[in-house]
């Protein structure tokens, strides 16, 4: 079965970016960890939803579609080899300056290996529960159960570090 292309209207677009962009930004400021790379995922995403002819039937089913589509790209990010290539002018630059509060905690979490940081980040910060994760990220429920078990567990022994 072919997906029809649907086309949304300007007005849509704005009104689903306006709903999510800041969800879609953490998510990928998770991965990239600098401004400018989490820009440049933001927009594919926005992009993707563009050229895509998925109809939502929900707010919520919308949101979790930017959520696996913004996370896709940013790993498929990491898999290409351009990713991979380190410059000496990017080597030493100064923290960015973000649009959003970082806190101590969230620093933990964006150390944590990709599987894990994603299923934490969902858990905690934008409230989704184990099954509404399996979903968005396409795994089983127990798959994320043990996710998050071992993203806690890392994060721990990370904070009990620090307070040493």
């Amino acid at each position: 079965m072919q997906k029809l292309p649907l086309f949304r209207t300007d007005k849509e677009l704005t009104q689903i970016y306006c709903r999510h962009v800041d969800t879609v930004y953490r998510i990928c400021f998770m991965y990239m960890k600098n401004a400018h790379d989490t820009e440049d995922m933001v927009q594919n995403t926005f992009i993707r939803l563009i050229k895509d002819g998925t109809r939502f039937e929900s707010a919520e089913h919308e949101k979790a579609w930017l959520i696996r589509t913004a996370t896709n790209l940013c790993i498929d990010h990491f898999r290409s080899p351009w990713a991979r290539t380190a410059y000496l002018e990017d080597i030493g630059q100064p923290a960015e300056t973000f649009s959003f509060e970082i806190d101590y905690t969230i620093e933990k979490v964006k150390k944590l290996p990709p599987k894990y940081r994603t299923a934490i980040y969902l858990y905690y910060y934008e409230g989704y529960s184990t099954p509404e994760i399996a979903k968005i990220l396409g795994k089983n429920e127990s798959t994320v159960r043990n996710y998050l078990h071992k993203g806690r567990k890392l994060l721990k022994m990370e904070m009990e570090d620090d307070s040493l």
